[in-house]
């Protein structure tokens, strides 16, 4: 069971990451989430900006750094994992990780715009990617 699930929709901060150790192959790229947050005196619309940073292990991963770049909007579904440690110097210190499970594609960044309006971008892949049995944190 797994008690913390969330649904993220946001942009990517900058290109994903793909790291290769051993045999584990994983993505790590941060969202960023445009919110609505009331509005100013002069009446002009606020909005809160949140970035996570998720970690995609396996093929969800590669898929992900492969075909996705800065600005491209992610649509993910992702665990929330409990992420504690000892410090050097003997401090418990308490984190989280963020596991993508699954994927869609979004609406594209401005580069990627750029690039199908020049028409030098490879076919798109596929829309959607899911529950990727390749490896877990």
């Amino acid at each position: 069971m797994n008690s913390f699930t969330l649904t993220a929709i946001g942009n990517l901060s900058r290109d994903p990451e793909l790291i290769v150790k051993g045999e584990r192959m994983y993505a790590r790229f941060c969202l960023i989430g445009h919110d609505y947050a009331g509005r100013d005196e002069e009446g002009g619309e606020r909005e809160l900006l949140t970035s996570i940073w998720f970690v995609a292990f396996g093929a969800l991963g590669e898929a992900i750094a492969r075909n996705a770049s800065k600005g491209d909007q992610l649509i993910l579904e992702a665990q929330v994992r409990a992420d504690n440690w000892v410090d050097r110097q003997g401090e418990r210190r308490y984190d989280y990780a963020y596991v993508v499970q699954g994927f869609r594609f979004g609406a594209p960044g401005k580069s990627k715009r750029e690039e199908l309006a020049r028409g030098t971008q490879a076919p798109e892949p596929p829309a959607s990617c899911g529950q990727a049995g390749a490896g877990e944190a």
